[in-house]
């Protein structure tokens, strides 16, 4: 069981993140900022990987809520609204610019990375089980190839590219995914 200031160390961590990038975090900044001796920090979290993976599953802001409009069209158009407006919105813009950059570096991080965002298309699931419900899908849809062509265009369009998204782009990017560019015959 982590120590009972582990919602200050978290949110420290967090904090450190945003503003210094995964690089500039350090174990010693981490305990100075949320009061708690770093020896403490050691003894629950061997690393600034692991510390940094724990605060990710226990205190990252990156909560989207599953939407249910109803339909599949409204459900992804919702979630990816509100992926573009996390990735817009500090603290967890910078958030997750920092640690999805750091992965890229450090393995130990991309391990943690990765459990973390596995576990969001887990909790996502059931709009794509909805829609197989309702018949706009079939059965043998890949749920994570939709997810990915969806997420990341905005990934791309808003980090890679620094555009900010429309008000528009969520529903245009689904459209896009769910009946393709071409023309409808």
């Amino acid at each position: 069981m982590p120590p009972r200031h582990a919602s200050a160390i978290f949110d420290a961590v967090l904090a450190l993140l945003a503003e210094q990038g995964y690089a500039g975090l350090t174990i010693e900044g981490a305990a100075a900022r949320s009061g708690v001796n770093k020896t403490t920090i050691y003894r629950w979290w061997p690393s600034k990987a692991a510390l940094v993976g724990a605060a990710l599953d226990q205190g990252m802001p990156l909560e989207l809520a599953v939407p249910d409009t109803g339909s599949l069209r409204g459900d992804l158009a919702a979630l990816t609204g509100s992926f573009a407006e996390l990735l817009t919105t500090p603290p967890t813009a910078d958030i997750a610019v920092a640690i999805l950059g750091a992965a890229v570096e450090h393995p130990e991080l991309a391990v943690h990375v990765r459990a973390y965002f596995a576990g969001r298309l887990v909790r996502e699931r059931p709009i794509f089980d909805r829609a197989v419900a309702r018949g706009e899908l079939p059965p043998d849809t890949d749920p994570l190839i939709l997810t990915d062509l969806l997420i990341g265009a905005i990934w791309m369009r808003v980090i890679l590219r620094g555009l900010r998204p429309t008000p528009d782009l969520a529903a245009r990017l689904t459209e896009t995914v769910l009946t393709g560019a071409l023309p409808q015959r």
